[in-house]
């Protein structure tokens, strides 16, 4: 066993214990139950307009003052979101790793979930909702919150997925030696272990939640106008109008908006996960600090409440005087209403999928084989779009990705600033882009590659960073000290250590691209319509005119487009990463 594994293991277990000092409440103690009333009352505010009179569409006062509600009300939905993008994350990745049998089941689902554009179940998620709760708000809200999921969940659960599958060997050995439980074996080993991809994809999916922000709050199906009190429907509302102070004053809301979680949240977050790096030398990976997060440290209330918390979870699971009470017979009992349980949920999805697609091929019937024919044509379009924008944002994003990973120094300076490019969403800017590529007499069939490009080529920087600042110090050392030059540390050290975190910034970046499409390639700007051939086209103009069957069918297309393409191409290369370039 590595001598490095157990200083990681050690350097872990240090956290996990309850402090033996005395606990002193201070004035961070004050300030931060002060700020949790705060936001239990904001909270309780959006509950209140999620409860109160049904309106449809509600009147958007463009008023800059109005802006700190519409801003605070997105940025709730959005971290309600979040919230259950991260519960998924962790239940579907971990099933879809520990799990044989499901994983033959589970991964090829995650490739079909994610290959759903936004568009394609928006139509029946929002009248299911609305239909639900017709008295109230909460459908909308729950419309609107589930569609940010959407874009936030599938780059988390690939991202952790992939890495539970790559744990190295050693650490794996390590934890079989000091005979690790499964609760063991999770919190200390593969949890910590992919802690660094998860922060740094969480920040990317906080983004591509944003991106969908204007299309979550406001849209239109059919004849009816759904608009929810936000900072997406602000934005929406001032684009439809024309109104250029508007637009400023939403961009600057967002700015705003942005700033305040990269300081509140992703920050010491992003510090906090630095302590999981595997090292052998007892050197940290960075310098970088985070001043919540040292105040954090401080707060007495944290300590004692993180204290009992963590002793209660390894009573239960990691006590051996408990462990000898659950014998391997009962572990056996247990085991099988899990199997029957987990067999029951395989046939009522076979049920549910059974019965959709007796629905669908009612649906399709009206659709004439031509339309087949044009719907493929039009994927082949987008799809090479698609993949323009892919390999584009590549092409700076993976020297920027390891010069900002490898430099605790650059990672410090400019953290914030592409959290902010990243999380800033794209279709704000769509309208002003179309008009320069109007000016310059450049149609939308390639404007559209620049405007995926806005999107998708943040998942390609930020899995870059997350593999650069998992190489281990000594590596890099030892690179140094066999005096390679850039080209051989490219060759043997760097481009193998972040491949696997780069096929997951490709696959989340095509399906990122596909779902941008919907909008890149079909713009509204005071009521003209700009458009190119392509699926997101057709997408969008069937959702707007109700043409359900197009939609659907446009919507399948699309769907197999992605999960051949990543059947085909991005597993071969999982397999080929998890073989070669594993730590």
């Amino acid at each position: 066993m590595s001598n490095h594994v157990t200083k990681i293991f050690h350097k872990i277990w240090g956290g996990f214990a309850i402090p033996h000092k005395p606990i002193h409440f201070r004035w961070i103690d004050f300030l931060l139950v002060l700020g949790i009333a705060g936001l239990f009352y904001g909270f309780i505010s959006v509950e209140k307009e999620w409860t109160g009179v049904w309106y449809p569409a509600v009147e958007i006062d463009l008023n800059p003052w109005n802006l700190p509600k519409y801003t605070f009300f997105s940025m709730v939905r959005g971290i309600i979101a979040y919230g259950l993008s991260l519960a998924f994350t962790l239940a579907y990745g971990y099933w879809a790793a520990k799990d044989k049998m499901a994983e033959k089941v589970l991964v090829p689902l995650l490739d079909i979930l994610q290959s759903i554009p936004v568009l394609g179940f928006m139509p029946g998620l929002a009248l299911t909702f609305v239909g639900l709760f017709h008295q109230s708000n909460i459908g909308l809200e729950l419309t609107a919150i589930i569609m940010i999921f959407t874009g936030q969940v599938w780059n988390m659960t690939l991202s952790f997925y992939h890495s539970l599958c790559s744990v190295p060997t050693d650490m794996r050995e390590a934890a079989k030696t000091f005979r690790f439980n499964w609760w063991q074996i999770s919190n200390w080993v593969e949890v910590p272990y992919a802690a660094i991809g998860l922060v740094w994809n969480s920040m990317m999916s906080m983004s591509g939640g944003w991106f969908f922000l204007m299309i979550s709050e406001a849209f239109v199906l059919g004849h009816n106008d759904f608009r929810l009190p936000g900072l997406g429907s602000y934005m929406s509302i001032a684009v439809n109008q024309g109104n250029f102070p508007a637009m400023i004053y939403a961009i600057i809301a967002m700015i705003v908006m942005i700033v305040f979680l990269d300081i509140f949240l992703w920050r010491p977050v992003a510090v906090w996960s630095q302590k999981f790096k595997i090292e052998e030398t007892g050197q940290q990976f960075a310098t970088s600090s985070s001043f919540i997060l040292n105040l954090l440290k401080k707060a007495g209330l944290l300590q004692y409440t993180e204290g009992i918390f963590i002793y209660l979870i390894d009573v239960i699971a990691g006590n051996p005087s408990f462990k000898k009470k659950v014998q391997v017979k009962n572990i056996r009992k247990i085991q099988f209403p899990f199997r029957i349980f987990v067999w029951t949920i395989y046939a009522a999805f076979i049920g549910f999928f059974g019965f959709g697609c007796w629905k669908l091929y009612h649906m399709l019937q009206i659709l004439p084989l031509s339309s087949w024919g044009r719907l493929l044509w039009y994927g082949c379009l987008t799809l090479s779009r698609v993949l323009s924008a892919v390999a584009i944002g590549t092409l700076w994003t993976l020297p920027a990705g390891l010069a900002i990973g490898l430099s605790p120094k650059l990672s410090r300076i400019l953290q914030p600033v592409i959290q902010i490019a990243a999380s800033f969403p794209a279709p704000m800017l769509f309208i002003p882009i179309i008009i320069i590529l109007k000016t310059a007499g450049i149609g939308l069939g390639y404007g559209s590659i620049a405007l995926m490009l806005l999107g998708t080529q943040w998942y390609i920087l930020f899995n870059v960073i997350a593999g650069a600042m998992s190489i281990p110090t000594d590596l890099k050392e030892a690179s140094n000290l066999y005096k390679m030059n850039l080209w051989q540390k490219l060759k043997n050290l760097y481009i193998p250590a972040v491949f696997p975190f780069l096929i997951t910034g490709w696959v989340t970046a095509t399906g990122g691209a596909w779902n941008a499409s919907i909008i890149a390639e079909y713009a509204v700007f005071r009521g003209h319509t700009l458009t190119t051939s392509g699926l997101g086209a057709i997408i969008s103009h069937a959702a707007e005119k109700a043409d359900f069957a197009m939609l659907t069918g446009a919507v399948l297309t699309m769907s197999a487009f992605v999960v051949v393409f990543n059947r085909l191409v991005w597993r071969s290369l999982y397999n080929t990463a998890q073989k070669r370039y594993t730590l």
